[in-house]
This record gives structure tokens, C-alpha cells and sequence, in this order.
């Protein structure tokens, strides 16, 4: 202890940080941040959140647009499975059914199955999360294959909802554990808590359903995360503050152009061309109602004082492009299809952010879209239209994940420039390093529907004596007409 004392003048020696993000001095001395879990900081946080989030979506139309965005981008025209099973006649079967089933999918019968998909993104994207709960139907309500899907907000799971239960189960934010972390129900109110219109809104106590019944969509950022954040969550307060700078703005300027001068009269008595007969209140004084272009009167010795707020002139274009930029980073869009600006797009820069931007649209469409939305869906689906009858399929109790196995292709992706990118895909295809299937789901298309088509669109050819430049086995790339070999 002396040695320290006489090196250092006092105590110990203070401890110094290895890492400079993690120092305490001058520059980061008040970045003091907890260290909560993911579910400790969404109990806390969540419902004042989501509110905010819907509260900009609502009024703020870059909020409106970026969400717009992210579900046209990630659903489209919607995710439609195809059937890997090995039968041919099986999947034929399975596809016009599933096509059938789709125009009744919805429980409120106001959507589709791909409506359903597009509403169920959009309510994740802005509230954090959704819940799809499966409602299995009678045979005698006349559904193809009875079975029908319900959206719920996720105010209809209580973050309030927090015990442990005697069977050893405990529930964590309206969801149900057992002993080893599996879900097994969701305590869900009746009705929207929200909904106070009309006498709604007495929902009472939260009803358990069984965890088999209810699809939860989420966006997870942290392991162990159990509910969702709004995908806005990083973009709020930037655009909240972005909207009132704007409206500040705005205002100034119409304040600017309401007034054009002021005339002195020289005395009272005066009268001046073009003055207002307006009737001067107690004082003498005559009502200030300004429209654009005032020329406002004043009475000898009176004056007008102006505040002289800050002018960005040319820069505000530039500020508001800026913090949109920011805006579409935090969202996970680009600034371009946040804001609808192209000025100085190029197509090598606009393919650039797209490819970037496409990446990220198929991660979250396969991890969450498909995984936990569209893949529960279509396993019970099968259930339910082989326990019906309304499907055939031998064996299925003791071969149900053979049935089930189901390739989903999104709707594919329109290029800047197709041309450049048709080439590129065909030299592909010729050199060997993709094939016309995988190309073709890339498009959004199936191999086997559009052979089936090229199949019969040749057949009518040929038999009407048709001869097309699309048709490669009559005409070359060129144009030129394909010679038969001679034996």
C-alpha cells in the first residue's frame, strides 16, 4: 500500500478502461445505459411504443409510406406455396383446393388468403407483432376445407399479465410456458381493449387458447425475446420532430407571405385609396385580419415589430433529405422508396440499393413471413382437408411431413433495367451456375405451371400451323429459322 501511495499521491490507482466505448471520462461520462433483458425493457415500454408508432402512421405520411413500403416489398401480391410432394396428381389436387380455400381463408370474410398475409405484415410492421388464431370451422358451414384465420392486435395479449401458476407453469407477457420454455397457450381478451365505441371495450379477463391454435408473428432482435417492438422504433422520434419542424416551416412561410407592407397615414383623419372600412375597436385601433398580401393601415406614432426565426433559404431541402435518409436506415427501406425522390438516381445506384434492399426483404421473408406465418397455416390446412375428406392422401398420419413439404415463392422482383438482367440470368442458366427453376422462383413464377403452359401454347401452335419467334424450336435468337438435321 505504500508503494501505490508514493507512486500515485493517494489511494489505489483508478481503474482505466481497455475499450474507449467503454470509458467514463468527459465525452462519456453521462452514457451511463442499463442492462435490462429484451422482455424486461418491452414490459416496461412496449404499449407507450406502439401507440407512438400508430399515432405517426396515422398523421405522418413518410411513417404512412415507410410501412407501405416494407409490406408491398415483403408480401407483394402474395407468397403462394407449391407442393414438393413426388405425385404429380397429388399436387394438382392439393393446388386447386388450396386456391379454392383461399377465397375463404378470412374470418371476418373481408380478405383473401394473400389479403391476410399483406394485413398480417402490415400490423407486425407497426405495432411490433400480430396474431393469426386458427379457427377450426364445421363441415356443415360449407368451407372447402373448414378451417378459416382470425387477425388479432396484439393489445389482445396483455404485457400486464405476469405470474407463475401452481402446475409449475408460469405466463410472461399473456404467454403460457411449461417447465422447459414451450409455449403452450396465449391468455387473449375477448375484445380489443381499444374499442370503446357503442358499449365495446367491457373485454374482462384474459381467456387461455391453446398455443396449437394461435400463430405469433414477430420480429425477434434478441435471443429469448418473446413479443415484438414496432418496426418504427429506431425512426420515431426523428420523424415526430421531423413532422413538427416541417409544419414550423410551412408556417413560417405562409406568416412571411401574409403581409406585403404597412402604410403610415399622416394623421387619423386621413383616408387612403383602397382602405378597409373596417369599424376601430375602443382605442381607436382598427382589427388586424391579415389574408396574403395584406397592406396593412397603421394610425401616426404606431409601429410593428417582427421576430426574425432562423432562415435555412436553400438548405431545407438539403436537411429534410438528410434526416429522411436517416429515417429509411432505421426503417430498413431506401430513400428512395421512402420518399418517393429519384433526382440523381442512376440505374447503377438505384440496383445497388435494391440488391441491399432485396437481401434484407428475403431474410425477413423467409424467417418470419413464411416461418412463422405462412408454414403453420398450410401444416394445419392439410390437417384439416384430409380429416374433412376434401383431400385424398394414403398414409398421411404416418407420412404427414412427406405431404406437408411445400416450396413458398414470393412475388418476384421487377429489375430497373430487364433487359440487362433477362441476359445476365440467361448466361446463367447456359454457363451452368443457376437452372430455370431456381430462376424461375427468383421471378415468382413455377417451373412446372409454365412448362405446362409452353407445353399446350406449343400444341395449339402446331396444330393451327403457327410458327413464332418465342418458339426456339422453330426460330433462333436471331430470328432465322431453325434447319432440321438431315439424316
Amino acid at each position: 500500500m505504500g508503494f501505490w501511495r508514493r507512486l500515485f499521491g493517494g489511494g489505489m490507482p483508478s481503474r482505466k478502461a481497455g475499450y474507449e466505448a467503454a470509458s467514463s471520462g468527459r465525452r462519456l461520462g453521462n452514457w451511463q445505459p442499463g442492462n435490462e433483458g429484451a422482455n424486461a425493457l418491452l414490459f416496461r415500454d412496449a404499449d407507450l411504443m406502439r401507440s407512438r408508432a400508430r399515432d405517426l402512421v396515422r398523421r405522418n405520411a413518410w411513417a404512412f409510406n415507410a410501412v407501405d413500403s416494407l409490406v408491398s416489398n415483403l408480401v407483394g401480391t402474395g407468397i403462394k406455396p407449391r407442393s414438393t410432394h413426388p405425385d404429380a396428381a397429388f399436387k394438382e389436387r392439393v393446388h386447386l383446393l388450396w386456391q379454392e380455400w383461399t377465397q375463404e381463408a378470412d374470418a371476418h370474410g373481408v380478405q383473401g388468403f394473400y389479403g391476410l398475409q399483406a394485413l398480417a405484415v402490415r400490423a407486425m410492421v407497426e405495432g411490433g407483432e400480430v396474431l393469426a388464431r386458427l379457427r377450426d370451422r364445421d363441415a356443415r358451414d360449407g368451407l372447402s376445407v373448414p378451417l378459416q384465420i382470425q387477425l388479432l392486435e396484439p393489445e389482445h395479449l396483455p404485457f400486464t399479465l405476469n405470474r407463475d401458476l401452481p402446475n409449475g407453469n408460469r405466463i410472461r407477457a399473456g404467454i403460457e410456458f411449461d417447465r422447459i420454455g414451450r409455449r403452450v397457450a396465449y391468455h387473449l381478451y375477448r375484445e380489443h381493449p381499444g374499442e370503446r365505441v357503442m358499449g365495446a371495450g367491457l373485454f374482462g379477463d384474459p381467456v387461455p387458447v391453446p398455443a396449437s391454435e394461435v400463430v405469433h408473428i414477430f420480429r425477434p432482435l434478441r435471443p429469448g425475446q418473446i413479443r415484438g417492438e414496432p418496426w418504427l422504433t429506431q425512426a420515431m422520434v426523428r420523424l415526430h420532430e421531423l413532422d413538427q419542424y416541417d409544419d414550423a416551416e410551412l408556417v413560417r412561410k405562409k406568416t412571411a407571405a401574409l403581409v406585403a407592407g404597412f402604410i403610415v397615414k399622416p394623421s387619423p383623419e386621413f383616408a387612403m385609396a383602397g382602405e378597409d372600412d373596417a369599424t376601430p375597436d375602443e382605442h381607436g385601433a382598427a382589427p388586424v385580419t391579415w389574408t396574403p398580401g395584406t397592406m396593412q393601415v397603421l394610425m401616426p406614432g404606431e409601429d410593428v415589430k417582427f421576430s426574425e426565426p432562423a432562415d435555412l433559404g436553400g438548405q431545407y431541402g438539403e436537411f429534410i433529405k438528410t434526416q429522411l435518409r436517416a429515417v429509411a436506415v432505421a426503417v430498413g427501406t431506401t430513400y428512395e422508396q421512402l420518399s418517393g425522390d429519384l433526382t440523381g438516381t442512376t440505374y447503377s445506384s438505384a440496383r445497388v440499393g435494391l440488391l441491399e434492399f432485396r437481401r434484407r426483404m428475403e431474410q425477413w421473408q423467409r424467417s418470419i413471413v413464411i416461418h412463422q406465418f405462412c408454414r403453420p397455416v398450410w401444416e394445419r390446412w392439410l390437417d384439416r382437408a384430409v380429416l374433412a375428406g376434401a383431400l385424398d392422401a394414403p398414409g398421411y398420419a404416418r407420412r404427414r411431413r412427406e405431404y406437408q413439404k411445400a416450396r413458398w415463392i414470393p412475388q418476384g422482383w421487377q429489375w430497373v433495367d430487364p433487359t440487362k438482367e433477362i441476359n445476365s440470368q440467361i448466361l446463367a442458366i447456359r454457363s451452368g451456375i443457376s437452372s430455370r427453376d431456381d430462376v424461375v422462383a427468383a421471378m415468382g413464377g413455377d417451373i412446372e405451371s409454365i412448362d405446362q403452359t409452353v407445353q399446350r401454347d406449343n400444341e395449339r401452335a402446331d396444330r393451327m400451323g403457327l410458327v413464332f419467334d418465342s418458339d426456339p424450336r422453330r426460330k433462333t435468337r436471331s430470328g432465322a429459322a431453325v434447319q432440321e438435321n438431315q439424316s
